[in-house]
């Protein structure tokens, strides 16, 4: 099947690969050996705050030191 890639840089995805995938909101965009892959993917909110987080360069300790922080009294 054939999709066309619009000005913007969207596609869309054929009906019949649709119904194979079912209700989809978000897929994940690869390029490997040539090829763009779609992978179908669930997005819990924690998933995009530890995103984010990582995005940030936040880690674990960091949170744990602003948890202690807050913590204290003022």
């Amino acid at each position: 099947m054939l999709a066309k890639i619009t000005s913007k840089n969207q596609i869309t995805i054929p009906k019949a690969i649709m119904q194979q995938m079912g209700k989809v909101d978000y897929v994940r965009v690869s390029f490997e050996d040539g090829r763009v892959i779609l992978t179908p993917t669930m997005i819990q909110s924690a998933d995009v705050v530890r995103n984010k987080l990582a995005t940030l360069g936040i880690t674990e300790q960091d949170i744990e030191d602003a948890i202690s922080w807050g913590r204290k009294a003022f």
